[in-house]
């Protein structure tokens, strides 16, 4: 059974798949050691950690790096978000999603955002042939930001969603991810009329992960709020310390030195 397989499998629960999104080896070894079935990444959180802004503007090699350095260290299936391929044409998104293939990953989220609906089509096209001619698999979650960028009118939004998500799974997609999607009624309607798992973002206000789980939803994302949450807490300290240089404190709340000093034991040295 394949990677992409076994993550695959990972969406048929009646509780959905729980993916604390990660942003660098570390943190995703300690996804991991939490027992996180799967990784997924943020690529905003990927984004802050390399030093640019998110939004379609890192660098695709530094994007290849960063999941070299997160496959050395999983045992679980990992998921790549790719923004929108980091290009516009289908062919080239493609290559880009095959040199990350054979890293060994699972998965990715590629997305419409503002894009039209037929571009990411292309590119999920695009893709899946790729992969299907090396001999490949890969798991294919297509985001569409209906929700999140208010796309269309919020009466409209419900079935604009289940438009794109019928053409992404014709193209080739094998999930639907839909970022600020909350509401019970049109998570229940979109679960109805789609024929590709649900994936949801964490956001306030949505239901828990049990309730999520009878309304048909297969995949909940963390999305960066664990990466922001880590910043605004790195943030306070380092203000703190700025401001008054004590020490005391300083180490009431870290996470023990030895226990991290855990997390990579026993891992293969490899150069990145």
């Amino acid at each position: 059974m394949s990677i992409a397989d076994q993550f695959r499998q990972l969406h048929d629960n009646s509780t959905p798949l729980r993916l604390p999104n990660v942003w660098d080896a570390g943190s995703a070894r300690l996804a991991e050691a939490q027992g996180a079935h799967a990784i997924a990444t943020t690529s905003a959180g990927f984004a802050w950690a390399l030093g640019y802004q998110d939004g379609r503007v890192l660098p695709f090699d530094e994007v290849v790096a960063s999941v070299r350095r997160i496959v050395r260290v999983l045992n679980v299936p990992l998921s790549v978000d790719i923004e929108n391929g980091y290009s516009d044409d289908p062919q080239t998104v493609a290559h880009h999603v095959m040199q990350l293939v054979e890293l060994g990953i699972a998965g990715i989220n590629i997305e419409d955002g503002r894009d039209a609906p037929s571009l990411l089509a292309e590119k999920i096209r695009a893709i899946w042939e790729a992969v299907s001619k090396a001999g490949a698999d890969l798991f294919i979650n297509a985001r569409s930001d209906v929700f999140l960028a208010n796309l269309v009118d919020k009466p409209r939004q419900a079935h604009e969603a289940i438009a794109r998500g019928d053409l992404y799974a014709a193209a080739g997609a094998d999930g639907l991810f839909l970022p600020a999607l909350a509401k019970p009624a049109d998570i229940a309607a979109i679960v109805s009329a789609i024929t590709v798992p649900l994936n949801l973002m964490a956001v306030p206000g949505l239901p828990d992960a049990a309730t999520l789980g009878q309304l048909g939803v297969r995949r909940l994302s963390a999305g960066g709020a664990i990466s922001q949450i880590v910043l605004q807490t790195a943030k306070t300290w380092m203000q703190d310390f700025l401001q008054d240089g004590r020490s005391d404190g300083l180490y009431d709340k870290a996470l023990p030195y030895a226990e991290i000093q855990a997390l990579f034991a026993g891992l293969a040295t490899q150069s990145d």
